[in-house]
């Protein structure tokens, strides 16, 4: 039994935030963050919107495409760094209860822009045991929740959003999950960070105050590694899998900025059509990214059942990933 991709949904906030917008809040301009990031618009969540909200939407989706009923969902995994709550209960049992599923196995992972391909990592475990035979897995982020909008480095790149994807069985490997590599680096931790509001730093005024809620970034060195890393995790993946750039059908990265995205198509010899840009218009949304991406291809009608795609990411941890997956949604 291989583990397969049977359906993907997404959902975007209906609040647009231009560049344009962003001049009005923020010493910026609308042509000095194109340059830069390749990035227009992004989307923001309503104030009672939450993570959970728009997972769910999500979710609805790729469940209905699936043509699976509800009640055939054994597993829910969601990748988030804004969950809900703090701790517990997970947004994967929010979103859960939302669909009016119970007793099933539900749970958060927590890996950053790299979230959607980890536990697309676990679905494929789960399925291949024979552990589990249907698998929502989900990428959703609220970025706006811990983005600072005073923070002109930031605030420019983040927006909110979902994606979802149910993965289940096929005898056939030209419907599989054929291979996915996932790695990490503690040592660059400080590079992507919220560094408030767990054990190491509690929530306090004084924590408030100096804004350690907030996501930080150094950017400029976080460029330099995902470039390098990036480039070389495809490469063993094509390798290890006797493929080359040839025999992907699309190229789909995580949505970060398009001088990265544009850097490691350029090394890794992927021409422009096959490459997928929806960084333009939805920013980075960090876990939802990836399966955004799909989705946005899907809906256009670029993206076919049996195309084989080529997803690749990186995010905070530092963590990182690639992943040689076919399309088998009918």
């Amino acid at each position: 039994m291989h583990a397969s991709l049977k359906s993907i949904g997404a959902y975007v906030p209906s609040n647009k935030l231009s560049n344009k917008d962003l001049e009005k809040m923020v010493d910026t301009s609308d042509e000095w963050i194109y340059q830069r990031t390749g990035i227009k618009d992004r989307y923001i969540a309503n104030e009672d919107e939450s993570t959970s909200d728009l997972a769910y939407e999500a979710s609805k989706v790729a469940i209905q495409r699936s043509g699976l009923k509800i009640d055939e969902i054994d597993a829910i995994i969601c990748a988030t760094i804004t969950p809900d709550f703090f701790c517990m209960p997970s947004t994967a049992c929010v979103v859960a209860d939302k669909l009016g599923i119970s007793h099933i196995t539900a749970f958060d992972i927590s890996a950053a822009c790299s979230g959607f391909v980890y536990a697309l990592s676990i679905a494929k475990a789960f399925i291949e045991s024979g552990l589990k035979k249907n698998v929502l897995i989900i990428g959703a982020e609220k970025m706006s929740s811990i983005v600072d909008y005073k923070d002109r480095t930031t605030c420019i790149l983040f927006g909110d959003g979902a994606g979802a994807a149910v993965i289940g069985g096929s005898l056939k490997k030209e419907e599989s999950i054929v291979d996915i590599h996932t790695s990490s680096d503690g040592s660059y931790q400080n590079f992507l960070i919220t560094p408030g509001g767990g054990s190491k730093n509690p929530c306090s005024q004084k924590m408030l105050d100096d804004g350690l809620h907030y996501l930080k970034m150094k950017g400029n060195e976080t460029f330099k590694i995902a470039v390098n890393t990036l480039t070389k995790d495809v490469k063993n993946i094509l390798e290890k899998n006797e493929l080359s750039s040839d025999d992907i059908d699309f190229f789909i990265p995580h949505q970060a900025n398009f001088r990265i995205i544009d850097a490691v198509s350029k090394k890794l010899n992927f021409p422009n059509e096959k490459v997928v840009l929806t960084v333009e218009k939805y920013g980075n949304t960090s876990a939802a990214s990836i399966p955004m991406a799909i989705n946005d291809w899907y809906e256009k009608g670029r993206l076919k059942s049996g195309d084989l795609m080529l997803l690749d990411t990186f995010g905070g941890g530092l963590t990182w990933g690639s992943a040689l997956v076919y399309f088998n949604q009918k």
